[in-house]
């Protein structure tokens, strides 16, 4: 397997996690309500699957082995606007949290705000998802040799690992913290 194979795998549990999230939406057409509490589950997968397991095994491995390469320009440009993209998805991610503490504190009026912002993620992703896909995966992995892209294959399953110990670590020291 290429290095590039966990991302696009990954993909395909994330496209699977937007089609669980527009399905919620049709509900919300229908009964003008959400569950705070599937949102807060949302959230959690975007925050821990998506955005820390995913875009963390890109930033900190293939961005940053990449950056040691010489890129051309076009591939810096589109390095440049995958980075940017992840940082709208948490911004978004942080606004849809805000808003859903709202609704669910009694604010019927965050319910709109709730559902746009899902919406933004549910188009965001799919074209996020190409880019990397169709488009930079296949070109970044001209950088590597074998065994380079090999070594990134073998950091990406111990990024994986050290995962779960990291997300419950950090709930451990912020309940521990209050």
């Amino acid at each position: 397997m290429q290095a590039r194979g966990p991302l696009m795998i990954e993909h395909r549990l994330i496209e699977q996690m937007l089609n669980v999230i527009q399905n919620a939406l049709k509900r919300v057409e229908k009964t003008q309500s959400i569950d705070p509490y599937f949102v807060d589950t949302a959230v959690d997968f975007i925050r821990v699957y998506a955005d820390r397991t995913h875009h963390g095994k890109e930033e900190d491995i293939l961005f940053r082995d990449l950056r040691k390469k010489h890129l051309s320009s076009e591939d810096q440009r589109l390095m440049d606007e995958l980075i940017e993209d992840h940082v709208i998805a948490r911004n978004t991610t942080k606004a849809l949290v805000e808003a859903n503490m709202r609704y669910r504190n009694g604010n019927g009026a965050a319910l709109g705000e709730v559902t746009a912002l899902l919406k933004t993620l549910i188009d965001f992703y799919p074209i996020h998802i190409k880019k990397e896909d169709e488009v930079f995966f296949p070109a970044s992995r001209a950088y590597f040799s074998e065994e380079e892209d090999q070594a990134m294959l073998a950091e990406f399953w111990d990024f994986d690992r050290k995962m779960i110990h990291e997300k419950y670590k950090a709930m451990v020291k912020t309940f521990g913290t209050r």
